[in-house]
């Protein structure tokens, strides 16, 4: 079909090729009808493109067969490629000729509302859809920003196991399973082997998936969802602060580089990301507890929060809405955190953990200085009736050659959600598993 040695071109590449043969292969997004002649729209995945199909510029078996195509029908073009700026991209293909690969069925995704319900279920095929696939794409950007901060700053990526024998985060929100006999949980964090990297390699990363059976419904929550966590040796509160403003800053710069088109499909005016790039907000808890308490007390917000809890959704929600820009809360209170967070040496009461708080999005990272003196950790695994043989082996890393360490855990779809400013956490991710979902 057209020129044997015309090159097959992605869509997002298309303009660059102007005044050149070209072939696209892609599904069938739109098509207008004007008698002689055919506007297709045609999507590859990376982006789309309009195809201009003349009666008489193709072979009538082709345009005849154009004219029968639904949404979805699979195709192969060739033409040359015309630059033109109110095209899609900036450019557009003067079809020569064309392959149907399949006419697809009706598709039951249509340009009318559907409730979400409804696009849940068929989500393996909402998923192609201009503002789902611009998620995906700034997902992957945003996957390789992180990866190349890390990587630039010296770190090694370290996997971490799925299945482990204990508990990192609690254990009213395991998933327990059968391992040949033995319990075993699904990993709520792969924090603890990152630090056992550490202890070998220096600075490390581990990413991948991470379960909380947490029974929640709201929008920031998911039962299985990514996330990076970087663990550093020989690093303290300060140090851990830095690395995940840095890497947050770093990540808005790379998306808003490259993935501008998709935030354009997705309404998200670039402004806002510009304006996150500089210096967070830093206040420690006691700081953050009376500043909504007075918030309270003013009628601003409405919360069941007291001095000395955990932050609610309305509580990030207020304090995102207030500072304009992700804030660092520090120094929670030790009741509170998880066993493994060193204790503030001025005040025992409270932690050398951080998290950051992000607009729209909620809690996005959370860390902490880890606890580095080995009774001081045996004797919290004792009083929080933690089954000490499990952790035998995260002791050991405190008996050969312990050190101040310090680390983090960021989400991978609230960080997406805050970046797009897509509300619920279940589009930020292809197939998303919740309290009442498993399905597709």
């Amino acid at each position: 079909m057209g020129s044997p040695a015309a090159p097959v071109v992605r869509i997002r590449e298309l303009a660059r090729h102007a005044g050149q043969d070209a072939r696209l292969r892609g599904w069938v997004y739109n098509l207008r009808d004007k008698g002689r002649i055919l506007f297709l729209l045609v999507r590859d995945g990376s982006a789309i493109a309009q195809g201009v199909i003349a009666r008489g510029e193709v072979p009538d078996a082709a345009f005849e067969a154009a004219r029968q195509l639904t949404q979805e029908s699979s195709v192969e073009l060739s033409g040359s490629v015309r630059a033109d700026a109110r095209a899609p991209g900036g450019a557009e293909l003067i079809v020569k000729d064309m392959v149907v690969h399949q006419v697809a069925a009706p598709y039951p995704i249509s340009p009318k509302e559907h409730g979400v319900a409804f696009l849940m279920q068929h989500r393996h095929l909402w998923l192609r859809s201009r503002k789902q696939a611009a998620l995906l794409r700034v997902r992957h950007e945003v996957i390789q920003a992180w990866r190349n901060y890390l990587d630039a700053q010296g770190f090694y990526c370290v996997d971490s196991p799925i299945f482990t024998p204990n508990a990192c985060e609690g254990t009213s929100t395991l998933f327990e399973t059968d391992y040949f006999g033995e319990k075993a949980y699904l990993t709520q964090s792969g924090q603890l082997y990152a630090e056992a990297a550490a202890m070998a390699l220096g600075k490390v990363y581990c990413f991948g998936p991470t379960f909380r059976a947490e029974k929640s419904k709201t929008r920031r929550h998911l039962t299985e969802f990514w996330m990076l966590e970087p663990e550093m040796a020989f690093a303290g509160l300060e140090e851990n602060l830095a690395l995940a403003e840095g890497l947050l800053r770093h990540t808005l710069r790379q998306v808003l580089e490259k993935r501008r088109d998709e935030l354009a499909d997705l309404e998200r005016d670039p402004a806002v990301l510009e304006k996150w790039d500089q210096p967070f907000p830093r206040l420690r808890y006691d700081e953050a507890a009376r500043q909504l308490a007075q918030w309270q007390k003013e009628g601003r917000y409405e919360s069941q929060f007291r001095d000395g809890d955990d932050l609610g959704a309305p509580d990030e929600t207020m304090l995102g809405r207030h500072f304009g820009l992700p804030v660092a809360v520090t120094h929670w209170p030790a009741a509170i955190k998880a066993f493994y967070m060193k204790r503030d040496p001025e005040d025992p009461t409270k932690v050398l953990g951080m998290d950051i708080v992000a607009p729209g999005a909620g809690e996005i990272v959370g860390g902490s200085v880890r606890e580095d003196d080995l009774a001081l950790l045996e004797q919290r695994i004792r009083d929080e009736r933690l089954p000490e043989e499990a952790f035998q082996w995260y002791l050991d890393l405190r008996r050969y050659g312990s050190v101040p360490h310090a680390g983090f855990g960021i989400g991978l779809e609230r960080t997406l959600s805050w970046i797009t400013g897509v509300e619920h956490v279940r589009e930020c991710i292809p197939f998303p598993r919740t309290l009442e979902r498993i399905y597709p």
